[in-house]
């Protein structure tokens, strides 16, 4: 798997929806990663910090699709709320535990995610979603 995932602050769903051809770049509050499924990822997330299994989230719509390419090639989505607030209101030892949990949940599916990258990736998230709450704004994930 190859691909960009960026998490963006935005005002709402029309605004977040404008950045799917040419990326949030011009965000000045997102972070960047790359090479994992980012869909299923706050799908596990969800689970593992507020609770529900991975089949009831996603059978509840989770994640939100805003935006997506005709031939599926691009994609931005919502972080839900439940998310939002779980990650907002976590411990740094509490993340940590969560990206552990996060990488065993993807060894077992046969994905290698380095433990540090994945405490970056979680602490990182965490800490924008944290900024976006206090303004009255959502995170939304860019896929390209």
């Amino acid at each position: 798997m190859s691909n960009i995932v960026t998490f963006f602050v935005a005002p709402d769903d029309t605004a977040a929806a404008l950045v799917l051809q040419t990326g949030p770049a011009r965000a000045s509050e997102s972070v960047s990663f790359g090479n994992f499924d980012p869909e299923e990822a706050v799908v596990e997330w969800e689970g593992l910090l507020a609770g529900g299994s991975f089949e009831e989230l996603v059978e509840a719509g989770e994640p939100r699709i805003v935006a997506v390419e005709d031939d599926g090639g691009r994609v931005v989505f919502a972080l839900s709320p439940g998310l939002s607030a779980a990650l907002a209101d976590a411990e740094p030892s509490g993340l940590r535990d969560i990206a552990a949990s996060w990488v065993r949940l993807r060894a077992a599916d046969g994905e290698i995610i380095d433990t540090e990258i994945a405490d970056q990736i979680v602490g990182d998230l965490a800490a924008l979603v944290g900024g976006a709450r206090r303004q009255g704004r959502g995170v939304y994930c860019w896929v390209a």
